[in-house]
């Protein structure tokens, strides 16, 4: 299984799955995405196998680009994993304080986030296409978070992985609007004058908005790696019919 660790310690694994072309359908880990659903099971139990978990402990989401997220347990376990129709509906981030629950997001340009707490034990996954972003799904599950879950923001350790590098991230003005918006994006934003668009920086606004929550700036780590450049990134960008990486944190 070709994956990325971000984090592999006594209390949490961490990490996404990159693309292999020697791998079933490039190692796409989506059953929304890529030629055949019966290649995307064999890469998710190849990656849990790896990791020491079946189908049965792992949780995804039916992701809409929103800014729902939701608290999942053991009695969730297997949501997901194997058909889309069971999958946790509507929502870009799940987070749990269980152990031996492996929380899967999936992307392919889109801002793939994952984190712990230290103290609380809490772990989450979260998914922030620029849709999520402008929406603020990272604000709210922090705020959610730390209000509801006596999380204090110090506590946090929290990794953004691969995702559309600006220089690829190329909008128009209704996008760079939304984002202006925001009132903490502008200096993630450049404009091309010989092109007349806009170029984003979506991981970025994304560590921005995690530093507004109270985390430090220096328990934020961000993989640098474009989706669009790096030849271990699926790009939805560059095909439209690409697989998708699964960013993916187990609490041990």
């Amino acid at each position: 299984m070709n994956r990325k660790t971000y984090i592999d310690n006594d209390s949490y694994t961490a990490g996404i799955t990159i693309k292999d072309p020697q791998a079933n359908d490039d190692n796409n880990l989506a059953l929304h995405a890529g030629n055949k659903r019966k290649h995307s099971l064999a890469n998710r139990e190849a990656l849990l196998s790896s990791l020491g978990y079946t189908l049965d402990e792992l949780v995804c989401a039916k992701q809409t680009h929103s800014n729902h997220f939701r608290k999942v347990s053991h009695a969730d376990g297997g949501k997901g994993a194997r058909t889309m129709e069971d999958a946790i509906q509507d929502t870009d981030a799940l987070y749990t304080r269980e152990r031996g629950l492996v929380l899967g997001s999936f992307t392919a340009d889109c801002v793939p986030v994952t984190f712990n707490h230290v103290t609380e034990g809490l772990i989450g996954a979260v998914h922030s296409g620029w849709q999520g972003t402008v929406k603020e799904l990272v604000p709210h599950l922090f705020a959610h978070l730390i209000a509801n879950e006596s999380c204090a923001p110090e506590g946090f350790r929290v990794q953004i992985g691969m995702a559309l590098s600006q220089g690829k991230f190329e909008v128009d003005e209704d996008v760079y609007v939304k984002f202006k918006a925001l009132g903490y994006a502008s200096p993630f934003i450049e404009f091309n004058e010989e092109t007349g668009k806009y170029h984003i920086d979506n991981q970025l606004t994304v560590k921005t908005q995690l530093e507004r929550a109270g985390i430090p700036a220096e328990h934020i780590d961000v993989d640098r790696n474009c989706t669009f450049k790096s030849p271990d990134g699926f790009s939805y960008r560059e095909d439209r019919q690409c697989g998708r990486h699964m960013a993916y944190i187990v609490k041990k």
